[in-house]
C-alpha cells in the first residue's frame, strides 16, 4: 500500500525513474503526453557516473549493442585544426572509475529504458495524458488531466521536462531563459565522414563564438554531429520554442560559423539534414525547495535544465532517477512510505549536485565560445593542464549515496 507512484512525462528522465521506483517495489503511472514513446534524433554522452546505474539496473548488455566507447576526447582549434588538449576515455576510464564513458543516440537510449519498463509488471504506460493541474490531498495526490479525467497516487514526480506542467504546479510560473546559443544537429553515416574524423574519438572543436562536436554512436557505424553558435530563434524555424526541433539551413549555420578549418569544414558539408534546438535553461538550483514539496518531486530538466556544456543531461537525470529509488528501497524496508520526508531526503541530496553541474555547464559555454585574452588563457591552459583540466573525478564517481 501507499507506493502508487505518478510519473508525468516518458522521455528518458520519466523511464528512469519509473524503472528505479519499480525496481524498489512501487506500482508506477507513467503519463505521457504524446501518442507514442519516443525521442528526438540527436546524440548523447554517459560518463561513468550514468553508466554505473545502468549496470546497476542489469542493462550493461543492452547499453553495450547500441553504443560506441570512444578511446578519447580530443579538443582542437575550429580555425587553425590546431590541438589543444586530449582526455584519455576506453580503458583509462574504465580503470580509473570502474565503468566506461559512452556516446549513443538519444532515439537507443530511450529504447533501452523503455524495454526495461516494459518487462516491469508493477508500471502502466498512459499515452495521450496531458497534465492540466494537480493538487495535494490528505492521503496522496490528485492529478487533473486535459481531457478532463482524475488520476490518484500517492506521490508524483514531475519528469515533464524544461516547460514542466509540474513545476509550473509546484514553484509557480517561471520564464525559461535563453542561453544566446543554437544548436544545429545531424547525424552521418561513418561512410559519409572524411576520413580523419572517422576514428572512435569525441572530438570538440572550439571556436571563437562556436564549438562543434562529434562523436561515434551505433556501435562507430553512424556519427552525432552538432555544431552551437550565437543566436536566437527568429523567423522561418517553424514550430514554436516549446518544440524541440526546428527548420534549419546548412547556409544560416555556415554563415554564422565563419571561416573555419578544412578539417572541420568537412564534417559540417558532411550532414545532409540539419535540425535546430534553441538552447534555454533556468538559472542554477538555490536551494532543496526547488526539487520537491510534500508529496511532489521534480527530476531532470523539470528541476535542473542542463546546457549540453558538460555533457550530462541525461546523466543528472538517470542519477536522480538512482537517488529515488535507493530512497524508496530504505523506505519499503520499515513500513509504509511517508513521501514527504522521503522527497526531502531526495532533495537535500540532489540539489547541491545538480546546481554545481548547471553552473559548471554555463560556464564552459562561455569558455567554449571565447574570443581575445580568454580564448588565449583557454587554449594556453588546455596545452599546459590538458588531463587535470578535463578530467572530473567529482563528476564521473558518482552518483553520491543519500545523505541523512
Amino acid at each position: 500500500m501507499n507506493k502508487n507512484v505518478l510519473v508525468a512525462g516518458g522521455g528518458i528522465g520519466g523511464l528512469a525513474c519509473a524503472l528505479a521506483m519499480a525496481r524498489a517495489g512501487a506500482s508506477v503511472n507513467v503519463m505521457e503526453q504524446a501518442g507514442a514513446f519516443g525521442e528526438v534524433g540527436a546524440g548523447l554522452q554517459l560518463g561513468p557516473n550514468a553508466v554505473r546505474v545502468l549496470h546497476e539496473w542489469g542493462l550493461t548488455e543492452a547499453l553495450r549493442a547500441c553504443a560506441a566507447f570512444p578511446e578519447s576526447l580530443r579538443v582542437c582549434d575550429a580555425r587553425s585544426a590546431k590541438s589543444l588538449g586530449r582526455l584519455r576515455l576506453g580503458a583509462v576510464m574504465l580503470a580509473r572509475y570502474g565503468q566506461p564513458y559512452a556516446t549513443l543516440h538519444r532515439a537507443d537510449l530511450h529504447r533501452l529504458l523503455l524495454d526495461a519498463v516494459q518487462h516491469q509488471s508493477k508500471v502502466a504506460l498512459s499515452l495521450n495524458t496531458r497534465i492540466a493541474s494537480f493538487e495535494s490531498t490528505a492521503n496522496g495526490v490528485l492529478v487533473h488531466t486535459e481531457d478532463g479525467r482524475e488520476v490518484v497516487g500517492d506521490a508524483l514526480i514531475g519528469c515533464d521536462g524544461l516547460w514542466s506542467q509540474v513545476r509550473t504546479g509546484l514553484l509557480g510560473a517561471q520564464p525559461v531563459r535563453s542561453s544566446g546559443h543554437l544548436a544545429y544537429r545531424g547525424m552521418v553515416p561513418a561512410r559519409d565522414m572524411p576520413i580523419g574524423s572517422r576514428a572512435n574519438v569525441v572530438t570538440a572543436w572550439m571556436g571563437p563564438r562556436l564549438h562543434v562536436v562529434h562523436y561515434p554512436v551505433r556501435g562507430g557505424d553512424w556519427f552525432n554531429v552538432v555544431a552551437v553558435v550565437e543566436g536566437v530563434l527568429g523567423q522561418g524555424h517553424g514550430e514554436p520554442a516549446e518544440s524541440w526541433t526546428h527548420e534549419a539551413h546548412a547556409a544560416d549555420l555556415k554563415r554564422a560559423m565563419g571561416t573555419v578549418c578544412e578539417s572541420l569544414a568537412g564534417v559540417i558539408d558532411a550532414v545532409a539534414e540539419w535540425k535546430l534546438w534553441a538552447l534555454n535553461d533556468r538559472p542554477p538550483m538555490r536551494g532543496p525547495d526547488e526539487h520537491a514539496h510534500g508529496r511532489v518531486a521534480l527530476l531532470g530538466d523539470a528541476a535542473h535544465p542542463l546546457r549540453p556544456y558538460l555533457a550530462q543531461g541525461a546523466a543528472m537525470a538517470i542519477e536522480d532517477a538512482w537517488t529515488l529509488g535507493r530512497l524508496l528501497q530504505e523506505a519499503v524496508h520499515q513500513g509504509p512510505v511517508d513521501w514527504s520526508p522521503l522527497f526531502a531526503r531526495y532533495a537535500r541530496t540532489r540539489w547541491s549536485r545538480n546546481a554545481r553541474v548547471q553552473t559548471r555547464s554555463q560556464r564552459n559555454g562561455t569558455i567554449f565560445h571565447a574570443t581575445g585574452l580568454l580564448r588565449l588563457g583557454r587554449d594556453i591552459g588546455l596545452g599546459l593542464m590538458d588531463e587535470r583540466l578535463m578530467d572530473n573525478a567529482w563528476l564521473y564517481s558518482g552518483p553520491p549515496h543519500p545523505i541523512p
